[in-house]
């Protein structure tokens, strides 16, 4: 199976069935012998007919007691043997799937990440998370085919050879079987692909839905956005619920078909044996041996009727994790190192300049204005932002990414202890992740776990209030030392106390650093060197939070109701952590 830590490989992304090829080339050697077991296996089972017919006509019909001992002895001796091979052929395909799914996993994963900030902006969350969760698995199932398939269709010709030693008839009829199989069942195996292809779009659009809602759920009760969201995942759910049925309705006949049809079968080549038989064109023993040759013979074509709606699901699936590896990174154009010294940004788009060494806030009644500018210079958008007075894509992306960090206040946080979660990929002691955390305010969080920096913070940071999760993204972006820090509301959560207390300890941690933070909280804009007061996205004023206060009466509004909000949810919660709602229905919809 494949190595956690090893390379995947490079993914055939030309389509579905490369991409499934490329799983069972990737395990050529697992691949033969869980071929070679499933068809030895198999055609044991068609051999125990043979040794069978060979008992009852040596040893039976004759009273040779002695060759009716040596038949059954070797009867039980071949199905003792294919027993242990059953046990190896489940061994084997086990890992196969496994390495499968596990290969896919660290494939997605790996280019997920390569593809970084612009995965958002080409796919939805909803995407990843049902290729993660369903289509992983449903690739991995349908390697079975390479086993139990390709034995299926070794046993069904190995029985053919040996019905053209009883009779002719009988080996037309079971050569015939596959063939009238394929065509009962191709064309509802292509009907499944489509429908399970919809399907699969449709329950990426709910997972994305669902996703939003959680994330969102207290925003959109402040803003009465609730029955809006609920109205459209109501119609989504309802129509992914239709479709479903139809999904169910094609592969209820492909499960009907592939129990009937052997059946059928078996029962064909019966009737027409028991004829040969009362005809004496055959012996007793052949008829016995034919009766189950054709019963043996039910596994396979069960198998061939199984492997089509397996593989057909699993080519769906195939597409959609191709689709994803299709996508690629934006390119990076830039060539140049960072600036030597501390350098200015500038954003000519709404006129922001972030200059080095100073604390700068950006102030706007927009969120998302404010949060698009930090975007910008951040580099995760194409913008004529410049660096030094050098266009930002001009520099290589790797080096920007070094020196500049955009820290988002819902940025995620992944399973583990606090020093883990706050450290990231640095390698930072103790003394400094408590100093980090410390700068950030949130030395309760690791006062009020057990296990202090070892405690285990789960996936998102759900085992902490929305407060804590603030503080420790805060303390993770100021443990990072970047040189330029853009930080998005990094205070929105706190109340009031806590924000004054952040607001300050913040500018000592970054003193002699380049920091822009967007806010329009007094208690932090008083600690800012300058102040941005962006109007419709761009720059209508600049200067120090008290001269701004005393000149813009759009400025003094804004921020003083503001401040009217942290009184009150500090009156309300008696301190504790409550995030404000900053942001129309309109923007949390979209």
């Amino acid at each position: 199976m494949i190595d956690a830590y090893a390379d995947p490989g490079t993914p055939d992304t030309r389509g579905g069935w490369w991409y499934l090829w490329w799983l069972v080339a990737r395990q050529p050697g697992r691949s033969v012998a869980g071929a070679v077991l499933a068809s030895v296996w198999m055609v044991l089972l068609a051999a125990t007919p043979y040794l069978m017919s060979r008992a009852v006509d040596d040893g039976l019909q004759t009273g040779d007691t002695g060759a009716l001992a040596r038949w059954s002895g070797a009867l039980f001796a071949a199905g003792a043997f294919n027993a242990w091979l059953s046990i190896l052929r489940h061994r084997t395909m086990t890992r196969v799937r496994m390495d499968a799914n596990f290969r896919t996993v660290k494939v997605v994963v790996d280019h997920v990440v390569r593809l970084g900030a612009a995965l958002p902006r080409r796919t939805a969350a909803g995407e990843v998370v049902t290729i993660g969760v369903g289509d992983v698995q449903t690739i991995s199932q349908c390697l079975t085919v390479v086993g139990p398939g390709v034995g299926a269709a070794v046993v069904y010709v190995a029985v053919a050879v040996v019905l053209l030693s009883v009779s002719v008839p009988l080996a037309a009829v079971v050569l015939l079987g596959a063939p009238v199989t394929a065509l009962l069942v191709g064309p509802l195996t292509r009907r499944l692909q489509r429908a399970e292809g919809e399907y699969r779009e449709r329950q990426g659009v709910l997972t994305a839905r669902i996703g939003d809602l959680a994330g969102g759920l207290r925003v959109l009760n402040g803003l009465g956005g609730k029955g809006l969201f609920a109205d459209a995942f109501r119609q989504d759910s309802a129509r992914l619920r239709t479709q479903g049925y139809r999904v169910g309705a094609v592969t209820s006949w492909l499960q009907a078909l592939g129990t009937g049809l052997p059946v059928l079968f078996l029962a064909v080549v019966t009737w027409l044996g028991a004829r040969l038989a009362a005809q004496g064109r055959i012996t007793v023993g052949e008829l016995v041996s034919v009766y189950g040759y054709v019963a043996v013979l039910v596994t396979p074509v069960s198998f061939f009727v199984e492997s089509g709606y397996q593989l057909s699901r699993g080519v769906v699936a195939a597409r959609r994790v191709v689709r994803l590896l299709r996508l690629e990174p934006e390119e990076d154009s830039g060539t140049l190192p960072p600036p030597a010294r501390p350098a200015a940004l500038h954003d000519p788009e709404s006129d922001v300049r972030v200059d080095p060494g100073r604390l700068t806030a950006l102030v706007c009644a927009r969120p998302a204005d404010a949060a698009a500018v930090v975007d910008r210079l951040g580099r995760y958008t194409p913008s004529a932002a410049t660096w030094d007075g050098v266009r930002l894509d001009a520099y290589a992306l790797a080096g920007v990414r070094e020196h500049i960090l955009v820290a988002d206040n819902e940025a995620d946080l992944f399973a583990g202890s606090l020093r883990e979660v706050v450290s990231g990929a640095l390698d930072r002691d103790a003394d400094e992740v408590a100093g980090a955390l410390r700068a950030a305010a949130a030395e309760d969080v690791v006062q009020g776990r057990a296990g202090g920096l070892d405690a285990a913070v789960t996936a998102q940071g759900r085992s902490l209030s929305g407060g804590q999760r603030q503080r420790v993204r805060l303390a993770r972006a100021l443990l990072a030392r970047p040189r330029v820090l853009l930080a998005v509301e990094p205070t929105s959560a706190l109340d009031a106390h806590t924000e004054a207390v952040v607001a300050q300890r913040l500018r000592q941690a970054r003193a002699g650093r380049t920091t822009l933070v967007t806010t329009t909280s007094p208690l932090v804009l008083d600690h800012a060197d300058t102040v941005h007061y962006l109007v419709e996205g761009k720059v209508a004023a600049t200067g120090g939070h008290r001269e701004l206060l005393a000149a813009q009466p759009g400025y003094r509004a804004l921020v003083a109701r503001d401040a009217e909000g942290s009184t009150e949810r500090t009156a309300a919660t008696g301190g504790s952590t409550q995030a404000p709602v900053r942001r129309t229905a309109q923007e949390v919809l979209r």
